[in-house]
């Protein structure tokens, strides 16, 4: 690329109009809808709330209120300024507003959708812990306008911006599908040896409970009143891993820490066991257990993460994986050589899926920051000196 931007060729020195979205567009708010509205109509017209999971729908209905090109943007809550370009036939909650583009305002919607995934969330009002971006603050946001005195040419130009931006976020969406696949595919390969080198024939290993294999430690265990932590480099472990670095620490070596939390467990969408080593500060929401080797607490750790462990969680208000729960699970207990072969495996496995689970995120992100580069860099339009402050 010259020096000159990509936007300076595209737009070839035209004038930039900026105008306010209240001046361009009309605004309106969604309607409330219960629970047992949308049972009682339940239809094939989607509904869109304040959510951003599944692009915002959250189900939908008999009827609709609109029917053609608009944005939306989310009005209340965590996910306030958050914009979405819808089409079709729709409805929106009391949580979400609508923009409508003016017949003679020389706007496209798709352009002013990635225009406002930028602006939006600069104009949320997050006062009273409740972030709101409403109407009035909406149609005060500033737009672009390339080529204002001759609609066609200012329509071409923002439509050359949408098409470079089109392009860009499908090849992020192809990309996060591939790597997503890839990572789906390594994870069940790791999941089928691992239960291959775990399973034992009847009678070809002896069988130990938790509490004969490990040393509980769990009386050492002790939380740190919030107010009296002092900051610091030792980890400091709960239930799913590190929450906070303290300068103190209780253990001092090699420990298996499990998941006392009875919903972590049933759910495990975090660790359940996972090895520590060096200082460390554990507190009463994960069990402590010490080996004698490394190699059996590695061993230990990967057998609970392949086993259910519903069975041994008890208490219906705060259901737990207690202490003598978790001290009767029996596992397979086989040579030291034995356990060593496994876990050796297991760790190539477990290096292998996580450099890719690692490595997902880590692309998305570099292929995320691309995009924005040259979201940026489409949408550089110059501003009057009135507009800067």
């Amino acid at each position: 690329m010259s020096e000159l931007s990509y936007l300076e060729k595209l737009l070839d020195g035209v004038e930039v109009e900026w105008n306010n979205l209240g001046n361009l567009t009309s605004l309106r708010r969604g309607r409330v809808m219960s629970k047992g509205y949308f049972v009682d109509n339940l239809g094939d017209y989607p509904v869109y709330s304040s959510q951003t999971a599944n692009n915002g729908m959250i189900g939908s209905i008999d009827t609709f209120d609109f029917d053609g090109e608009f944005v939306s943007w989310t009005t209340d809550g965590a996910n306030a300024g958050t914009v979405f370009y819808r089409t079709g036939r729709f409805s929106i909650t009391n949580v979400c507003g609508l923009i409508s583009i003016k017949n003679e305002a020389p706007l496209n919607y798709k352009f002013l959708f990635y225009w406002l995934t930028t602006e939006a969330k600069k104009h949320v009002y997050a006062g009273m812990g409740n972030p709101k971006l409403m109407s009035h603050q909406v149609e005060k946001i500033s737009v672009p306008i390339p080529c204002p005195n001759n609609p066609e040419k200012s329509l071409a130009i923002q439509s050359e911006i949408v098409r470079i931006l089109d392009k860009f976020t499908a090849l992020t969406a192809e990309l996060t599908a591939e790597l997503t696949a890839e990572l789906t595919a390594r994870k069940k390969q790791y999941n089928y040896y691992r239960d291959q080198l775990l399973s034992f024939d009847e009678g070809e290993v002896e069988w130990k409970t938790l509490g004969e294999l490990a040393e509980n430690l769990d009386a050492k265990r002790r939380p740190i009143t919030s107010g009296l932590r002092e900051s610091g480099n030792v980890p400091y472990y709960g239930a799913s891993g590190i929450v906070d670095y303290v300068r103190d620490y209780i253990f001092d070596g090699d420990f298996l820490l499990v998941s006392e939390d009875g919903a972590n467990l049933v759910a495990r969408n975090t660790p359940i066991a996972f090895s520590i080593s060096g200082q460390a500060w554990v507190n009463n929401h994960a069990h402590v257990l010490k080996f004698d080797t490394y190699t059996e607490q590695r061993y230990v750790e990967y057998y609970l993460n392949s086993i259910d462990l519903t069975p041994y969680i008890s208490g219906a208000a705060q259901p737990k994986l207690n202490k003598k729960n978790l001290e009767s699970i029996r596992l397979p207990n086989p040579s030291l050589d034995t356990k060593k072969l496994i876990v050796t495996t297991l760790d190539k496995f477990d290096t292998l899926t996580n450099s890719i689970s690692e490595g997902l995120p880590r692309e998305i992100e570099l292929r995320q920051k691309q995009y924005e580069y040259y979201r940026d860099l489409l949408f550089s339009f110059p501003k009057p000196k009135a507009a800067n402050h």
